[in-house]
């Protein structure tokens, strides 16, 4: 299997993870804080997220950096944040999906872009765990939690 598919695979996996964990939290979880340490709220998190794939997904098309965007606008209403979570999916399969022999700038920006996927993954954990949420049961299979 081509290299390209794989990474593909994962993306669709780690989109798969992030649907289960905004499905699974409260609306009042999007505005947590972890208590005690410098953190900023679960929804920044889940913005940072959105917005990196916005724009490694236009840095994929144009096979070039082109900055960072995000059209996220409230990371305290859980709707929004899942359907830009979703129409972030959405735009980078389609992307990837369209894309027929991917440069090595491409691929760079491919690798990036999972890479700061799984590192939010982990700093979820952390917010999980620190503020007593419910892990979903996909990413405790996933990272073998609890």
């Amino acid at each position: 299997m081509p290299l390209t598919l794989i990474i593909q695979e994962s993306f669709e996996r780690s989109i798969l993870l992030y649907r289960d964990l905004v499905d699974s939290l409260g609306e009042e979880s999007l505005d947590s804080k972890l208590p005690s340490l410098p953190s900023n709220t679960m929804g920044s998190q889940l913005w940072c997220v959105v917005g990196a794939r916005e724009s490694y997904t236009n840095a994929i098309r144009a096979n070039e950096w082109s900055g960072f965007s995000c059209s996220l606008n409230s990371t305290t209403k859980k709707e929004l944040v899942a359907d830009a979570l979703r129409s972030s999916a959405d735009g980078l399969s389609e992307a990837l999906q369209k894309t027929e022999n991917f440069t090595d700038v491409q691929n760079r920006l491919m690798i990036d872009l999972l890479e700061h996927e799984t590192a939010h993954h982990g700093q979820l954990i952390r917010y999980l765990y620190g503020l007593g949420i419910a892990i979903p049961d996909s990413w405790k299979t996933k990272y073998a939690l609890e």
